[in-house]
Parts: structure tokens; C-alpha cells; sequence
């Protein structure tokens, strides 16, 4: 009988972040230095249930990503799994699919995958083979958590009703496992526009997730063209909320953009947003 593990090896490593261990570790420990005077620490209090964190190259994304994790961390709470709620870039997503890996791996070495939640799920290789909005949460868990799982779920039919669909089997293999879960929903905002138009287009997205309506955050953002490329799993995210929660807060953590080292006419936004009980 083969004991061999299914592992899938980093995609982007040397790209979105770095490919050396070391290297990785002083940039996630710059990143968090450079924004400890900035972590809202008020909002550890409640008892988080998730967050839209960026997922893009940590030079660009990372000072806004980090504040999630540090705000988990000043939390105190302990998570068993974390669910990764990520948009397909690529195109080779069903609606929904977990990966079928025993483990994923990067340069801080391996991260196991929760196979006894993931068995509620369908399983497609080739959504999560290349896909990197998943991937970059990676190092920063590894960092910030000890003994944790992980379920990564590629969402390739961004619709109302597959948040909801997904929504509920997350919550079903939550109770039916009783493990402690935390939710984190991949995304970035308008994608290469001006500062401006960015903050005006993001702003009205903001304001129907803040209401936690994914029918009128779906149609705002078909409506207005907003690039966020993540919205499926922002709608989960928030179905799964209201779920469990009567009223869930949302508030933002940290707020910035691409032009935050080189100002541009041309940039992408990133949105950290903190949903709790």
C-alpha cells in the first residue's frame, strides 16, 4: 500500500512572492513592521468569522493582506481549517471545487489539507494547477498559525446562487465535522484605472457588500463593469455569514493600491474587509 503524499508543488513562488525561505520570511516580517502602527486592533475584538484579503505580488498587496492575518492573530481564537475561497483566473473551474492534494506545499514548507471537509466537495485538479489567488495566502498562514488545515475552493460560476450552494455545504461540513473554521475570500478590486475611479467604483461595491447583499453586489458589479475579480467568493463569504450570524459586521481593515511605492494613472486596488459575529 503506497503511503506517498499527493502534493502540489508552488506555482508562483519567485513571482508573487519569494522562491527563497528565507527571503520570504524577512519580507513577511518587513510587511507586518511596516504596518503595526496601522492594524486596527479594535477590530480583533469580536469574534471573526472571515475576511477578503488581496492576493496579489506581496511587494503590491502584502501591506493590505497582513493586516487580516495579524488581526487573527491578536484575536486569540484558534482555527482548525481554513477555507480558501478563491476566483478562477484561468478558466478551468467547475462551478465550485476543492483541490483533490493531500497537501500544498511552498518555500516554508507543507501545508496539509483538511480531506475529511473536502469530501463534501467535488475535487478538480487542474482549477487549482496554476491558480495563485489561493496559493499567496499560503506563506502568510504558515506565518501566522501553528497546526492548521487548509480547504481551498476554486469558484468558477460567480453567481448569487452558487454562493448560497456553496455557502450551505460549507456550513453543513462545519457542523457535521464541528471544526473551527475560518473563511477567507480571495480578491482584489478595480483593476488598472486611476486612483479616482478606483476608489468611486470599489466604493460602490463596498456599499452592497457592507449590506451583505450579493444579488445587488453581483448586479452593481455586472452593471458598472467593476473588476473585482474575486465577487464569487466575496458572495460566499457573505451567505456564509448569514448564515451563522444573524448580523455580521463587515468593516474595513486596510485600504490601499498598486501606486503605493510608484504613484500611476493606472492601478489596482486592494481591500482588506473583516467580517465578524
Amino acid at each position: 500500500m503506497s503511503t506517498e503524499r499527493y502534493t502540489r508543488e508552488p506555482a508562483v513562488a519567485g513571482m508573487f512572492y519569494p522562491a527563497n525561505p528565507n527571503s520570504l520570511k524577512k519580507q513577511i516580517v518587513d510587511l507586518l513592521k511596516s504596518e503595526l502602527g496601522k492594524i486596527e486592533v479594535d477590530l480583533a475584538k469580536p469574534e471573526i468569522i472571515g475576511g477578503i484579503v488581496p492576493h496579489a505580488g506581496y511587494i503590491y498587496s502584502g501591506y493590505e493582506a497582513v493586516h487580516f492575518f495579524e488581526l487573527i492573530q491578536q484575536s486569540g481564537k484558534q482555527f482548525e481549517t481554513i477555507v480558501i475561497l478563491n476566483p478562477d483566473h484561468q478558466g478551468y473551474s467547475p462551478a465550485f471545487a476543492t483541490t483533490p492534494h493531500d497537501e500544498w506545499k511552498t518555500p516554508l514548507g507543507t501545508i496539509e489539507i483538511d480531506k475529511e471537509l473536502a469530501s463534501f466537495l467535488p475535487t478538480s485538479e487542474i482549477a487549482h494547477r496554476d491558480e495563485h489567488s489561493a496559493e499567496v495566502m499560503l506563506p502568510f498562514i504558515q506565518t501566522f498559525f501553528k497546526n492548521v488545515k487548509i480547504l481551498p475552493i476554486s469558484i468558477g460560476s460567480p453567481t448569487p446562487d452558487t454562493a448560497k450552494q456553496l455557502a450551505q455545504i460549507i456550513n453543513k461540513a462545519q457542523k457535521e465535522t464541528g471544526r473551527q473554521i475560518l473563511i477567507i475570500a480571495s480578491s482584489d478590486f478595480s483593476h488598472y484605472v486611476t486612483p479616482e475611479k478606483g476608489k468611486m467604483l470599489d466604493d460602490l461595491a463596498i456599499d452592497q457588500i457592507q449590506k451583505l447583499d450579493s444579488e445587488n453586489l453581483f448586479q452593481t458589479i455586472r452593471r458598472n463593469g467593476i473588476t473585482v475579480c474575486g465577487y464569487g467568493p466575496i458572495m460566499t463569504l457573505i451567505e456564509y455569514s448569514l448564515i451563522i450570524t444573524a448580523k455580521p459586521k463587515v468593516n474595513i481593515a486596510a485600504r490601499g493600491n498598486s501606486g503605493k511605492n510608484s504613484p500611476s494613472n493606472s492601478v489596482v486596488d486592494y481591500i482588506t474587509i473583516i467580517f465578524s459575529a
